[in-house]
């Protein structure tokens, strides 16, 4: 078994990516991302843009809008 590698986006994990032959396998543990649960990927950089397009950024505090 592959080493898991832990998908952050802005900082809070969302899922984990294992390897499995020449892909890495998304497994999600929160909302919204189990959209991508089971999805494969080239690399884990892959899993964690496809992760970071499903959350928009958190709103900064005093920034206009």
């Amino acid at each position: 078994m592959s080493e898991p590698f832990v998908v952050e986006v802005w900082g809070e994990p969302v899922g984990i990516v294992l390897k499995e032959g020449n892909a890495f396998r998304f497994h999600a543990v929160a909302r919204p991302f189990f959209e991508l649960d089971g999805a494969q990927f080239m690399t884990p950089g892959h899993a964690k843009l496809a992760a970071a397009r499903l959350q928009p950024p958190p709103a900064v505090e005093g920034a206009r809008p």
